[in-house]
């Protein structure tokens, strides 16, 4: 399990020089994703995004804090796991979102969310 994962002073953590991690709060455009955008209140807006979650096949989330979801998705070959963080940033009314590979250099081309 990563040490660095959850959110400091409104960010996500950067992802590494390795291509196995995308970042709605990143700088380069290598691992750049957009964020996801929502209207409704938080509160709703967090249980909608916990449904999906919870729907997924293997998926589990580890932590949540109303504003922050640390989540893991496994790969259905190998059983790789991908540790996916969202993080409400409800004044811009966004999900910040950041998926790394806990293992490997490459997620050849996958990634989740």
């Amino acid at each position: 399990m990563p040490r660095n994962l959850g959110v400091k002073d409104g960010r996500l953590a950067p992802c590494p020089s390795s291509p196995n991690c995308v970042s709605s709060q990143s700088i380069d455009r290598e691992h750049a994703i957009e964020p996801l955008a929502y209207t409704m209140a938080l509160p709703v807006a967090h249980d909608d995004l916990k449904k999906i979650i919870l729907g997924m096949k293997r998926a589990e989330i580890l932590s949540d804090t109303g504003t922050y979801i640390h989540s893991e998705f496994e790969s259905a070959i190998w059983w790789f796991v991908d540790d996916v963080e969202f993080y409400f940033d409800d004044d811009n009314k966004v999900v910040q979102v950041r998926s790394a590979s806990r293992y490997g250099a490459f997620d050849h081309g996958a990634y989740t969310p």
